[in-house]
């Protein structure tokens, strides 16, 4: 069974587009047009190109002005809303410029008076949003969509393979995937779940023959200040750098939800194990003290090791 294979980088990562079940040919329209809508949101959101629609609303951000927005952004924005209620605020859009206090080359811990500056500028309930009208309330604010886009366009791109009449397949977008469909077989994508203790390593496979699958951890973006690790996730309210579990997965349908379940997990730290019980989804938990564990695939898959604890 011959599985055709298109690899390349984005949006800042490794990805890889999958596609069995049909001839060469067929394939590599699939995967091109998957590849350039995928190119494609990254010019459109990224927050390092100055060209692009982010950097346009950033400057208007900056400025306190009001922007009109086209219907997918509008839609992301929606999603980026509902995902700050349902965090009760820790999901927020605006808090990317905590980069300029936390830098990852940088081995001191930032001033508290930045942080405090830093903070009076973030938060969705200063954005005034109304279809199609985006505004800020105040100036020097900043929108940032990294938490949302890579995921947004793993789906997308999963949608126009099966527009294309591809059947069987899988998209991963920098270890967040996609399921096209199962192998022809039926058999499900076997995926590996990195070890974050030991990142030669993995914990073991999981199957995915459909929806999708999505990891959040500071064990790959992370700055250590003085023996401490501090994670690239920050609390909006205190500007500092979330503690208590170092990676989630989450599987759901949607790569764009599975993705927003595990960051807002790990935003919550420690409580983030027991939201996503009470959600009921897929998923599998680490927290700073070696502890682990997970509901669903994940929960058999740290039982088969005997170390969930």
């Amino acid at each position: 069974m011959e599985v055709h294979r298109l690899c390349f980088r984005a949006m800042g990562s490794p990805c890889e587009i999958l596609l069995a079940g049909v001839g060469q040919r067929q394939a590599k329209a699939a995967a091109a047009w998957a590849r350039a809508e995928i190119e494609r949101l990254e010019q459109c959101y990224s927050r390092y190109r100055s060209e692009s629609l982010l950097s346009a609303i950033n400057q208007v951000a900056q400025t306190g002005g009001t922007i009109a927005v086209d219907a997918e952004t509008a839609a992301l924005l929606d999603y980026a809303a509902v995902c700050y209620r349902e965090s009760e605020g820790l999901f927020d859009i605006t808090s990317g410029i905590l980069r300029q206090a936390w830098r990852f080359d940088a081995d001191t811990l930032p001033a508290p008076e930045k942080l405090a500056a830093l903070c009076a500028r973030i938060g969705w309930d200063k954005v005034r949003w109304e279809r199609p009208r985006l505004g800020f309330g105040q100036t020097g604010m900043e929108l940032d969509l990294g938490g949302i886009v890579k995921e947004y366009a793993a789906d997308r791109a999963a949608l126009l393979c099966l527009e294309s009449g591809i059947r069987h397949g899988l998209i991963n977008l920098g270890g967040d995937l996609r399921a096209i469909g199962p192998l022809p077989d039926g058999q499900p994508w076997r995926v590996g779940i990195r070890d974050p203790e030991h990142l030669r390593c993995l914990l073991g496979w999981v199957p995915l023959g459909e929806g999708a699958l999505a990891t959040s951890g500071d064990y790959l973006r992370c700055r250590v200040i003085k023996g401490r690790r501090y994670s690239h996730l920050f609390n909006p309210r205190t500007g500092w750098p979330v503690f208590g579990l170092t990676s989630v997965s989450a599987m759901a349908a949607s790569c764009l939800v599975a993705g927003s379940l595990s960051t807002i997990a790990m935003l919550k730290g420690k409580a983030g194990a027991q939201w996503l019980a009470e959600l009921s989804v897929p998923h599998l938990w680490l927290d700073d003290q070696g502890r682990r564990g997970g509901a669903g695939v994940f929960a058999r898959l740290l039982a088969q090791q005997g170390t969930q604890r």
